[in-house]
């Protein structure tokens, strides 16, 4: 029998076409040219709370847009904790970091270790007091306490007392607020009393403060709590009280919280609490995630208005910090002390927007 030899280019063309699976069903697999996912480790600072209970389920939604891999771990607000989790991270091969420490001076070594490797990090929610990162991605903390002094002032007409559950001192979230509050109170309403209560973060402590005060001064007309950690327990002391009215009783206690977890919006509805201001849960996790990219694609960013809506400032030299859109939300959506607000039920609040 004859062998009948085919064309070299021929040859070539069916080779290709067995390499491809011409005609077959099978997908191709990925090329050896196609570009690996990004490796980013995301430290969930607690899981405590409504909103960091937020914050974690919105990390893997946007971490798949960017297609990222995510490695995440949680430090439950335990500075040794987040350094562990940091060194464990690092050894499955990160490339970039994202974190929020609680305590924002004990970071610091952290941070130096990380900027030695050359890992960038991204920080949530709080800023380093020391130490460098590739950005800062929060609110304006001191407009927290602005606008919750606002609101606050100009409903009890400037006089009368107020209580501040003021966060942990160690954060620079804590300090931010309470400084900007006690400031504007006095600036703008002299004749109202704050009685500052430390509280770390813990709403237990928050409501034991709370009763105290109110014990030995019952005529408080405002409590500002620096988050939603102290929701349950306020409201809790205020009905043990009989203070739990509606807004129109002379009895009711005017409550102003910062986050604008689902249930505080649900509480502004019920007359329960009057104001909160919806820190970005949703923003948070995005844009960590998308400047985590950037920073492992070798971009870099400079100050001044972003496209979302926010403006990157410098804080100081080499440390950029992305402040994204808080607004305050009221029942009324008015204007307080020139602070404009939203309504509670505004569909562009992340609250209104959880499944």
């Amino acid at each position: 029998m004859r062998i009948r030899r085919l064309p070299v280019a021929v040859t070539l063309s069916m080779a290709a076409c067995l390499l491809a699976a011409c005609g077959g069903e099978e997908t191709p697999g990925p090329t050896a040219n196609a570009p690996a996912k990004p490796v980013i480790g995301v430290d969930y600072p607690r899981s405590d709370t409504d909103f960091w209970n937020s914050y974690i389920s919105y990390v893997p939604k946007f971490g798949g847009e960017i297609g990222a891999d995510l490695k995440t771990t949680n430090s439950q607000n335990d500075i040794a904790k987040l350094t562990a989790n940091v060194q464990s991270l690092v050894s499955q091969g990160i490339r970039g970091l994202v974190m929020a420490p609680q305590d924002t001076a004990a970071v610091a070594p952290t941070l130096q270790q990380l900027e030695g490797k050359k890992i960038p990090v991204v920080l949530v929610d709080t800023r380093p007091d020391t130490g460098n990162a590739f950005m800062v991605v929060r609110a304006d903390n001191r407009a927290y306490g602005e606008k919750a002094c606002r609101y606050l002032g100009e409903q009890l007409k400037g006089a009368g007392k107020v209580v501040m559950l003021q966060g942990d001192l160690a954060s620079i979230n804590g300090r931010d607020r309470t400084e900007a509050f006690n400031e504007c109170m006095a600036q703008n309403y002299p004749g109202i009393k704050v009685f500052g209560e430390a509280t770390n973060w813990d709403g237990a402590v928050a409501s034991q403060k709370l009763s105290t005060v109110l014990t030995a001064n019952p005529d408080v007309k405002g409590v500002y709590m620096q988050s939603s950690f102290a929701l349950a327990g306020t409201l809790q002391v205020l009905k043990q009280r009989n203070l739990l009215v509606p807004p129109d009783d002379p009895k009711h206690v005017f409550v102003v919280s910062n986050d604008g977890i689902p249930q505080e919006l649900k509480d502004i509805a019920a007359g329960n609490i009057d104001a909160t201001v919806s820190q970005p849960a949703d923003l948070y996790a995005k844009w960590a995630l998308e400047y985590t990219k950037a920073a492992i694609d070798g971009k870099t960013f400079a100050p001044g208005k972003t496209d979302h809506d926010s403006t990157i400032i410098e804080v100081r030299p080499g440390l950029l910090e992305d402040q994204l859109s808080a607004p305050l939300v009221t029942r009324d959506g008015a204007t307080y002390g020139g602070i404009p607000s939203v309504k509670h039920d505004d569909k562009s609040l992340w609250g209104n927007n959880l499944s």
